[in-house]
């Protein structure tokens, strides 16, 4: 290895991830950082840090920090630069090793259009389809067949994709994706290919040296996915047998061979679930964000592999040495609200369990902040398991022990899709989250056990557990008897009352409300009781002891259980009862549905509006969405101005309705 330093150009869990190979080849390793960033855990934990003030796309600060920190080479992670030709030309030229494949096939398979071409001449089956300019469109697509898939040939990650199913449908369908492709990648030259009907979404895992030696590390399975992003992926797929899986592979490495391709790639195929025929979509000339569960049944480390054949060494395996072992399925963790459709979210990590058992690439860390400049994946879980049951048993039961406080997550969406039926089956394809969907998020009520945890929690702060003086109890006491404290708990779906009475510790009274959180009228007692072990909180609640993880934020009570958790927030009585929920509610109030900036205010103070009409425009991540007005009325409050940065459920405006104005 000719590397001594080598600069990450990323951050998060995949800046880590190169880290913790670096330290075990002895390898210096530089991180960069946004001021957003200057806290991150990839930031303390690097060797050398250095601030960039441009962010992670400034091409400039980032190789003078490679020059001014003696790095020999960059490692440009995912997304960010490391699919771009320019960058890659600039580290050349600065005397840079780009731990990446040759710009030539980079460009080579940036374009669909372009990688079609070449794959299908180097006899890689391709979907049958018509790219711009060669044909016009809207006139030849009938030669294609529908239903038909019009994508963006500059595009990736599914933006601008649309389904048209009939002609009728195409010329709008045309324009809609024109547009869009305009407006993400500065190219609206679009193809439209043939769409699989039922499709699986396997991809095989490329490596080559400079020497001429391009090999197959097997496939994972990507099926699962939403709106075109990946959720969960497997290693390997329950569908291919030995055959097929030999004959995928064989057409990736000719699809690497067909550009020169150098380091780590992988070949994406869409494949038809009944049939088994397989057609190449595209290539991805970088490290894949599910790269683990390759690692994990291989026993190889990619990053490795790329490291030493950037540095001009030769693979040291051949493709008859490469052996699958057992099977490994990785769930990714976002910052999302998967009940408010999937909604970026944000927060201070007040709490943080991160499993031991399984491998765990995160970036996470407590007092870590969540905001909306970066994408919403917060780690990784992947487990291994001898076989495809056991390894979902193992992702479950670690999904289950992850704890994650403060920030609001997709734990407990991703344990009921990875216990589904059909997935638990095998039987995937692109389409089973979105069918299933209803079933998988939950929109039930916080259960009776967590509202009782958090009003025994506030109760314990508040009474003393061994009283000087009887009447010294703050919620007083009565002849014969102990009065009742109310509590008035805010979720996300509307306010309870738990009323408590006696000491917590050592034996307390609970009624809670006889429908969960949306019902005020408190049902039976049940005897109650509070304890500690260690961070945890043991809460007994009519003879049933259940754990929790438990964080305080002001009046706001995180709870985490089973992999979910729950914030419930004190209000006094007198308090409004119900709020907004995300873009509004019945009482006019009209909230941020995440964290984010106000990207346009479409009313004003005092303005007459009606009900539906949109009022605001809140921008994160590179998501937009427009908060409606909750009834007809009257704007009469509006706090916020175009520009300003918002927390998630942030006032953002109130409208009176028109009887009380």
């Amino acid at each position: 290895m000719t590397f001594d330093t080598v600069l990450i150009a990323n951050r998060g869990e995949i800046a880590l991830r190169i880290i913790r190979t670096l330290r075990k080849l002895g390898i210096r390793s530089v991180a960069v950082h946004s001021d957003a960033d200057s806290g991150a855990r990839h930031v303390r934990e690097a060797d050398i840090a250095v601030r960039l003030g441009g962010g992670y796309l400034d091409i400039d600060r980032i190789l003078e920090a490679a020059t001014a920190t003696g790095a020999q080479a960059v490692h440009p992670g995912y997304g960010f630069l490391a699919e771009n030709t320019a960058f890659a030309r600039r580290c050349a030229e600065a005397g840079l090793v780009f731990i990446g494949p040759p710009p030539e096939a980079v460009e080579a398979m940036g374009d669909k259009i372009r990688a079609k071409a070449t794959v299908s001449a180097a006899g890689v089956p391709v979907v049958p389809g018509i790219a711009e300019p060669a044909d016009d469109l809207a006139e030849t697509a009938e030669r294609v067949g529908f239903p038909a898939l019009i994508k963006p040939s500059a595009g990736g990650g599914g933006k601008g994709m649309v389904l048209v199913r009939s002609a009728g449908e195409l010329p709008e369908a045309l324009e809609s994706a024109r547009r869009t492709a305009a407006a993400a990648f500065g190219d609206a030259t679009l193809l439209i290919e043939r769409f699989v009907e039922n499709p699986r979404h396997i991809e095989i895992q490329v490596m080559a040296d400079a020497h001429g030696n391009v090999v197959h590390l097997g496939e994972r399975e990507c099926s699962l996915q939403r709106r075109h992003q990946k959720i969960v992926e497997e290693a390997p797929s329950p569908l291919l047998d030995a055959e097929t899986r030999a004959s995928m592979g064989a057409a990736a490495v000719e699809a690497a061979k067909s550009v020169g391709y150098v380091g780590a790639g992988t070949v994406e195929f869409i494949v038809q679930g009944a049939t088994g025929d397989y057609y190449f979509m595209e290539m991805n000339t970088r490290l894949q964000v599910e790269h683990p569960v390759t690692e994990l049944v291989t026993g190889l480390d990619l990053v490795e592999l790329q490291l030493r054949v950037a540095a001009g060494e030769p693979l040291p395996f051949t493709q008859e040495e490469v052996r699958l072992r057992g099977h490994a399925v990785e769930a990714r963790v976002y910052a999302e609200d998967p009940s408010r459709g999937f909604l970026p979210t944000g927060g201070r990590v007040l709490a943080l369990h991160e499993p031991a058992d399984v491998r765990v690439d995160s970036s996470l860390m407590v007092g870590g902040t969540i905001g909306s400049d970066y994408d919403p994946m917060l780690s990784k879980v992947i487990a291994w398991g001898p076989d495809r049951a056991s390894a979902l048993r193992r992702l479950d039961g670690a999904l289950a022990a992850t704890t994650v406080l403060g920030v609001p997550t997709n734990i407990a969406f991703l344990r009921a899709l990875i216990t589904h039926p059909e997935v638990t089956a095998g039987d995937l394809d692109t389409g089973l989250v979105e069918r299933h969907l209803d079933a998988l998020v939950s929109h039930r009520a916080v259960p009776a056990d967590v509202l009782a945890a958090a009003a025994l929690v506030l109760h314990h702060d508040r009474v003393p557990a061994t009283p000087a003086d009887p009447w010294e109890v703050p919620d007083g006491w009565r002849l014969g008897e102990s009065a009742w404290t109310t509590w008035r708990l805010e979720g996300r779906d509307g306010v309870a009352e738990v009323l408590v009475r006696g000491l917590p510790g050592t034996g307390a009274e609970v009624r809670l409300p006889v429908d969960g959180v949306r019902e005020l009228a408190p049902g039976p007692v049940a005897p109650a009781r509070l304890a500690r072990d260690g961070d945890d909180l043991l809460v007994t609640l009519d003879g049933v002891r259940r754990r929790y993880a438990v964080a305080r934020d002001g009046d706001t009570v995180w709870l985490g259980r089973d992999g979910d958790a729950w914030a419930l927030t004190r209000h006094h009585l007198g308090d409004p009862g119900d709020r907004a929920g995300a873009g509004g509610a019945g009482d006019g109030t009209v909230r941020s549905p995440m964290p984010g900036t106000v990207l346009v205010v479409k009313v004003a103070a005092g303005e007459k509006v009606d009900e539906g009409q949109p009022l605001l425009i809140v921008e994160a991540m590179k998501m937009e969405h427009t908060v409606t007005a909750p009834v007809a009325g009257v704007v009469a409050e509006l706090p916020v101005r175009a520009g300003q940065a918002v927390d998630m459920d942030a006032v953002l405006a109130v409208v009176r309705r028109d009887e009380e104005s």
